[in-house]
């Protein structure tokens, strides 16, 4: 079952007939992190890694409340060793929801198997540009992307009866000075495109909130009463409780209780007994504590008592959640380039391949910040290709020596280059100022210091030279990009004949590949951000500003709106078979638009196609985006056969945020709708749909 608002809402009488019991350091007690920072640094000395069991805060014996106990994410439960699945990035790709809620379900029975009864892993920060080093940890660039699958997850972990933690609210896209920088925004751009995601995981039932460490408009996130108070709490009527990011989340203890949070994670520092003495003194009202109080216990309690399920340790790692973890980087790949159809190759003409390039025999599975998990095993691209095929010489190279690797490529069938980063290049960066953090170790026990990608998005040079040199001499090529986010490929993209975006593909990822590489697998999936031609085509970023301005585009609204051609569009990827749309139909049912279309496939394999929706705004009278993602189904398909796809947007979808009335408004017009197979115009067949306020 899954525990709804409605169903916590239910317990707010006995909620707070328990709180009104509580003395005032009780109610305290239950808004404070329970994991000294020493204690955390004692585990790591151990040998622990970081969450190597869920962290506790809060609860009450006297009166029978639970703790609260984190467990980190998103690609996977970092608790203990756990299911590693491809990072959201990578599920992103798949475009997904059903995939998305029963990898939620997998990642809620492993928290609870664990003791757990929180996923702080419902990532949904919008990247503004594609280098921020944790982009790896959401879903990609466009808002109601973000939004639809965050609330899949969302819904798949709490139907576990595990609370889901939605974060990091709000406007944390910038790694490196995340502890510093204050972002500027409209109220438009706010709205419409950093904050409608988290309105849709809260809409889909989220249960708990984590603020950023930024600065909003010059105050911490972390104390906003806008952010957390005026908009979460009141507007939004979101009935869960905040916590807060870890460690340097609240810098006050007055400002970050009354400005709405609830729980000081993952120690107490600013509450405890300084929040008691605030209270005492009268710099906080008690009734703000009650408030808080009733919010964490009518949660905690809504959801231990819907619990009506065993979780053993068994299920942790299982059979069946590595089964899904290879599902998911299977519909994740994303093939973006395949001249003379060279994929898949032939698994009886190819007798020796090359796996060249310093990833292709490395457990690459994401940054080494808090999202780290650590499964039993990881299976390397090289790996994945000697189990599939053992009758086929496999040879590894890690392409230092350009001559050596020369030679290798004209004496073998087929040349694999995987290239592209790993945790030391991109990912979560420890470097608070105002902490003595060294003793956070170099990596190995979860923490790194990959932070932004803050001098270029695209290879390394090493990896374009070897690209560049060795790719011509064998046709039978392809490159495989190793990466949380956009890679640049306009350099040496004609030196392969085919490239395959792998993202961070999770603890089966190199099965994934090659079950891809020699066609067992179809690739399904699509570029869940815009490939620019040129860096300078995206929103240019300071990566180590103290103050900065967010524009309303960025990605492919911006490149549409400023009319330049990307390299490639969002949404894309090709399949090794081939499909037609057509028969489409555009029109309004009710509170919806619902586009409909026929899909057929025209090619030899069994594929899956993403059909999307958009709509797009050239009747408006405001500034507007040519078109935005607003729907998509996958469907899958035998050869020649036909099927109906239909796609639902709700009207509250193309409401634009009016400054000026402070609400949102459907303007009277008519409305451009599409559905295609990526954002290109070409790929897009357009309809209209006249829409009355």
């Amino acid at each position: 079952m899954t525990v709804t608002k409605q169903d916590r809402l239910a317990y707010t009488a006995k909620a707070e007939e328990i709180v009104s019991k509580m003395t005032l350091e009780e109610k305290v007690y239950l808004m404070s992190g329970k994991m000294p920072f020493e204690q955390l640094m004692a585990d790591i000395a151990k040998g622990h890694h970081y969450n190597w069991y869920p962290y506790p805060a809060g609860g009450n014996d006297r009166l029978d409340v639970p703790e609260m106990k984190f467990v980190d994410g998103p690609r996977g439960v970092v608790s203990g060793n756990s299911t590693c699945f491809p990072v959201s990035m990578a599920r992103g790709a798949a475009f997904d929801k059903d995939l998305e809620q029963r990898i939620g379900n997998a990642i809620g029975k492993e928290i609870r198997a664990h003791g757990g009864n929180l996923f702080g892993g419902v990532c949904v920060n919008l990247p503004r540009n594609p280098g921020w080093g944790r982009s790896q940890e959401v879903y990609g660039e466009d808002s109601f992307h973000l939004g639809a699958m965050g609330a899949a997850l969302t819904k798949g972990v709490q139907e576990e009866n595990v609370i889901a933690c939605v974060k990091h609210y709000a406007f944390n896209s910038m790694e490196n000075a995340r502890f510093k920088v204050s972002v500027k925004a409209d109220k438009r751009t706010e709205r419409e495109v950093y904050l409608a995601h988290f309105k849709d995981c809260v809409d889909a039932g989220a249960a708990s909130i984590m603020s950023a460490y930024n600065l909003y408009q010059g105050t911490f996130a972390g104390h906003s009463d806008y952010l957390l108070n005026q908009v979460l709490k009141d507007e939004w009527d979101f009935d869960g409780f905040v916590i807060s990011d870890f460690i340097w989340g609240v810098k006050d203890t007055v400002e970050g209780a009354n400005g709405g949070m609830d729980i000081e994670m993952c120690h107490t520092k600013y509450f405890g007994a300084h929040l008691v003495e605030a209270v005492n003194n009268g710099h906080v009202k008690e009734e703000k504590i009650d408030e808080a109080a009733l919010r964490i216990v009518r949660t905690l309690l809504a959801f231990t008592e819907a619990d009506n399920k065993e979780y053993s340790k068994e299920l942790i790692g299982s059979k069946e959640h590595i089964a899904l973890a290879l599902e998911a980087a299977e519909k994740s790949l994303t093939l973006m380039k395949n001249d003379g159809a060279v994929l898949p190759f032939s698994k009886t003409e190819t007798k020796r391949i090359a796996v060249i390039g310093k990833l292709g025999d490395k457990g690459n599975i994401g940054d080494h910040g808090s999202s780290r998990v650590f499964p039993d095993y990881i299976v390397t691209p090289l790996e994945g290709l000697q189990k599939l095929m053992p009758n086929t010489e496999v040879i590894f190279n890690d392409g230092s020596d350009l001559e050596q690797a020369k030679e290798l490529a004209k004496s073998v069938d087929a040349v694999v280059f995987v290239v592209g980063y790993n945790h030391d290049d991109e990912g979560e960066f420890i470097n608070n100022p105002d902490e003595d953090v060294d003793a956070l170790g170099d990596g190995d026990a979860g923490f790194g210091a990959g932070g932004d990608r803050m001098t270029s998005l695209g290879l390394h040079d090493e990896e374009v030279s070897l690209i560049k040199s060795v790719g011509p001499l064998n046709t039978n090529s392809v490159a495989i990009l190793i990466g949380g986010n956009t890679i640049m490929i306009e350099e040496w993209k004609t030196e392969v004949s085919a490239i395959l975006m792998a993202y961070y593909p999770g603890m089966e990822g190199g099965t994934a590949l090659a079950k891809t590489l020699f066609g067992d697998v179809n690739p399904s999936g699509k570029l869940p951000f815009v490939l620019p031609q040129h860096e300078s085509d995206l929103p240019q970023t300071d990566w180590d500003a103290t103050e900065i301005t967010y524009d309303y585009y960025h990605g492919y609204t911006k490149l549409e709106k400023e009319g330049i051609e990307p390299s490639l569009p969002f949404g894309f990827g090709m399949s090794y078979t081939t499909f037609t749309i057509s028969s489409a139909t555009f029109e309004q049912e009710g509170d919806s638009i619902v586009a409909t279309c026929e899909v057929e496939n025209t090619g030899e394999y069994t594929g899956t196609e993403v059909i999307q929706l958009y709509v797009g705004y050239s009747n408006s009278k405001i500034d507007r985006p040519v078109k935005v993602l607003r729907g998509f189904e996958r469907v899958e398909l035998k050869p020649a056969q036909k099927q109906l796809v239909k796609v639902t947007c709700p009207i509250e979808k193309i409401k634009w945020f009016n400054e000026a009335t402070n609400k949102w408004e459907l303007e009277e017009m008519d409305y451009d709708v599409y559905i295609g197979n990526s954002s290109d115009m070409k790929n897009l067949i357009q309809g209209t749909v006249t829409l009355k306020g």
